[in-house]
C-alpha cells in the first residue's frame, strides 16, 4: 500500500514536467530583397565600370558631335567623307563590345520570377566590389500584372499617350531638323553681304567621287567653327532647364522652351550677320536640347512602374519616325524654299507647346505611380 502513493507521485510530477516543457520551435530562414542586397554590396567597382561605360554613351551625344566636325574639318577635304563614315563608326563599335560585360538586371531577373539568375547577378556585383552578399534566400514579389500595350491606351491614360507621342515625334523632327537645316544653311552661305552664288566647289579625294553627280559647297573652316559653337549650346540651358522643371513645373516648362525652339526656327528667315546667324543656331541647339529633357523626365514620371518601361519604348519609336522625316524637310524641301521648310520646322513645334501646354497631369512633386 505504501507505494501507490509514491506512484501517483511520480505520475503527476511527469505530468507537470510534460506540461512545463516548450515545444521546440522551428527557426525561419532568413531572407532579404533587392533593397537589402543593394544596401549590402554598396557602391564599388562595379558602378564606376557601368557609370563609365553607359555614361560614355550620353557623353558621346555630345562630345561625339564635337568630335565629328573637328574630324570632318580634316579629313573630308583630304580623304574623303567616305574614310570620315570609317572612323566615326569605330568607337560604336568598341562600344558595342563593352555591352558584352554588362549583366543583366537583377531586377528585371526577380520581376520575372527568375530569382536564381538574379542572386547570380547580384553576386557578381558583390564580386567586383569585393563585398558579400546579406544571408538567406533572395524573396521579392514577383509583379502578376506586366504592361501591355493596350494599357497605354487606356481610358485614363489615352489622352496623355497620345499628345506624349505627338510631342516626342515633334521635338525629335525639330531636333535633327536643326542639325541638318544648320550644315544647309552655311552650306548656301546665306549670311547678308556673302555671296550667296558662290562658285560649286566638287567635294571628294578621289576620281571616284570627282565623277559623282551630287555637288556642294566644301565647308569653310570659319564654318565648321559655326557648327561648333551652336552644338556647345547643347548643355548652355540645362541649369536654367533644371530650374524650371522644378519651379514651373514640367508641362509648363516644355510649352515655353517649345514656343522659343519655334520662335528661332522663324528667326533664321531674317538676314543676320554671321555672329547672328551663331546666335540663332546656339539657341536653337540649346532649346531643342532642353525639350529632349524635359519630355524624358515627364514620361517616366507619368506613367506608373508597370507600364513605364513601356511607355518610353513606344515613345522613343514615335521619336524615330520624326528623326526619319527631318531629312526630307531640311533638304530636299529646303532646296526649293527655305522659307517654306524653317515655317513647317515652327508650325510642328507650336502644335508641340499646345500639346504640352494641355497634357492632363502634372508630375512636378508627384510620388512615382507603383501600380495602375
Amino acid at each position: 500500500m505504501a507505494t501507490k502513493p509514491t506512484e501517483s507521485i511520480t505520475i503527476l510530477s511527469l505530468r507537470k514536467l510534460s506540461l512545463g516543457t516548450a515545444e521546440p520551435q522551428v527557426k525561419e530562414p532568413k531572407t532579404f530583397t533587392m533593397e537589402d542586397a543593394v544596401e549590402t554590396i554598396g557602391f564599388g567597382r562595379f558602378h564606376i565600370a557601368l557609370f563609365l561605360i553607359m555614361g560614355s554613351t550620353g557623353v558621346f551625344w555630345l562630345a561625339g558631335s564635337l568630335l565629328i566636325i573637328g574630324l570632318a574639318s580634316v579629313v573630308i577635304p583630304t580623304i574623303g567623307w567616305r574614310w570620315l563614315i570609317r572612323i566615326a563608326s569605330i568607337p560604336g563599335i568598341i562600344l558595342i563590345m563593352a555591352f558584352k560585360f554588362i549583366p543583366e538586371s537583377a531586377r528585371f531577373h526577380v520581376s520575372t520570377g527568375n530569382t536564381q539568375a538574379a542572386v547570380a547577378t547580384l553576386e557578381h556585383i558583390a564580386k567586383m566590389n569585393r563585398s558579400v552578399m546579406p544571408e538567406g534566400k533572395l524573396l521579392e514579389p514577383v509583379l502578376e500584372k506586366r504592361g501591355r500595350f493596350a494599357d497605354l491606351l487606356d481610358a485614363k491614360y489615352l489622352r496623355t499617350t497620345l499628345q506624349i507621342w505627338v510631342i516626342w515625334l515633334g521635338i525629335s523632327f525639330a531636333y535633327y531638323g536643326v542639325i541638318l537645316a544648320s550644315a544647309e544653311l552655311l552650306e548656301r552661305d546665306l549670311v547678308c553681304g556673302s555671296k550667296a552664288d558662290s562658285e560649286v566647289v566638287v567635294t571628294g579625294g578621289d576620281s571616284g567621287e570627282s565623277q559623282s553627280p551630287c555637288y556642294c559647297h566644301m565647308f569653310a573652316p570659319s564654318d565648321y567653327r559655326t557648327m561648333i559653337i551652336s552644338t556647345i549650346g547643347e548643355i548652355a540651358l540645362n541649369p536654367l532647364n533644371i530650374l524650371g522643371i522644378n519651379f514651373l513645373g514640367r508641362r509648363l516648362s516644355l510649352s515655353i522652351t517649345m514656343g522659343c525652339t519655334a520662335l528661332f526656327f522663324l528667326l533664321l528667315n531674317i538676314c543676320t550677320s554671321s555672329a547672328g546667324l551663331i546666335g540663332f543656331l546656339f539657341m536653337l541647339r540649346a532649346l531643342v536640347a532642353a525639350n529632349f529633357n524635359t519630355i524624358y523626365i515627364y514620361t517616366a514620371e507619368v506613367y506608373p512602374t508597370t507600364m513605364r518601361a513601356l511607355g518610353m519604348g513606344t515613345s522613343g519609336s514615335l521619336c524615330r519616325i520624326g528623326a526619319m522625316v527631318a531629312p526630307f524637310i531640311s533638304q530636299v524641301l529646303m532646296s526649293a524654299s527655305i522659307l517654306g521648310a524653317l515655317c513647317l520646322f515652327s508650325s510642328v513645334c507650336v502644335v508641340c507647346a499646345i500639346s504640352a501646354f494641355t497634357l492632363p497631369i502634372e508630375t512636378k512633386g508627384r510620388a512615382l505611380q507603383q501600380i495602375k
